[in-house]
């Protein structure tokens, strides 16, 4: 069992954002993206969590002493993340203006520390704003993986970057050499998500795939097929062009279409290691 963290930057997310990385770092709350189906709009602390702006997380006095408390709480628990990394950001998009400055120092220093860290956005305007070291500098691509949302609805996300203008993002740091990451989550609808993994082929090396929370509309046969579809779309891309590109099915599609992972692994000798578990290491 990992060690549970529970500081005021670093933490151990728990339900749904558990399954998605085993330690995060949040500094903000709130986000201009406005995507309506946004979990932190939702509950009682929807009015804090899902205001239309981010703002400083009220335990951290200014940015400075939220580096400083990162700092901290990164090396008192250097080994395990090391292992196993953070994940940028569950309450916020740590690529948007009033987080990205805050999420690169964060970075940089867990680089320095040899911390892998996945960043996950709705942005694709930060690209040509990188610090040139991101680029310049190997470490950056051995300990940083870039993530895009992408439900192929622009509709439902009006402050955010296009989803086209997001996979032309992931294009171009994967050409730089950062592994790169898609969450095809929540699935809105079947149509628009498999033209988003079709979209990003030969740029993502690993899709996380979830639907849609509540209502949704397409059924448990729907489903199967789209997973499966996926499955064998992926395969064969990693058989024609020589690629490694991996696949994690998360609880809400297996559940829902009740079909396991390892019945999907199964299914075919293609799909025996490309579809992963949560704790898939993206670095390796």
């Amino acid at each position: 069992m990992s060690k549970e963290i529970k500081g005021k930057a670093i933490y151990s997310p728990q339900g749904k954002a558990g399954e998605y990385a085993k330690y995060a770092v949040n500094f903000y709350v709130g986000c201009s993206n406005d995507c309506t189906y946004c979990y932190c709009k939702r509950g009682l602390l929807g009015h804090a969590m899902g205001q239309p702006q981010a703002t400083l997380k009220k335990c951290f006095k200014n940015e400075e002493h939220a580096i400083e408390v990162f700092r901290k709480e990164l090396l008192a628990n250097l080994g395990v993340l090391q292992k196993h990394g953070l994940f940028f950001t569950f309450t916020s998009d740590p690529m948007i203006v009033e987080t990205i400055g805050l999420t690169l120092i964060a970075v940089s220093i867990a680089v320095d520390f040899q911390v892998p860290c996945k960043i996950l956005t709705k942005r694709a305007d930060f690209v040509d704003r990188l610090p040139k070291y991101f680029t310049d500098d190997p470490r950056f691509k051995k300990y940083v993986a870039f993530g895009f949302t992408l439900t192929g609805h622009d509709e439902l996300e009006p402050g955010a970057s296009t989803n086209a203008e997001r996979i032309e993002s992931m294009k171009a740091l994967h050409k730089f050499g950062f592994k790169t990451f898609a969450s095809i989550e929540p699935v809105i609808s079947i149509e628009a998500s498999s033209r988003m993994i079709v979209e990003t082929l030969g740029h993502c090396d690993l899709y996380k795939i979830g639907l849609l929370s509540g209502k949704r509309e397409y059924s448990k046969t729907d489903v199967v097929k789209f997973t499966l579809d996926t499955a064998w779309v992926v395969s064969a891309h990693n058989l024609m062009h020589g690629a490694r590109t991996r696949i994690y099915f998360k609880d809400s599609i297996v559940e829902y279409g009740g079909y396991s992972r390892d019945e999907i692994r199964n299914a075919s000798w293609r799909f025996k290691s490309m579809v992963v578990e949560a704790d898939y290491n993206l670095f390796e």
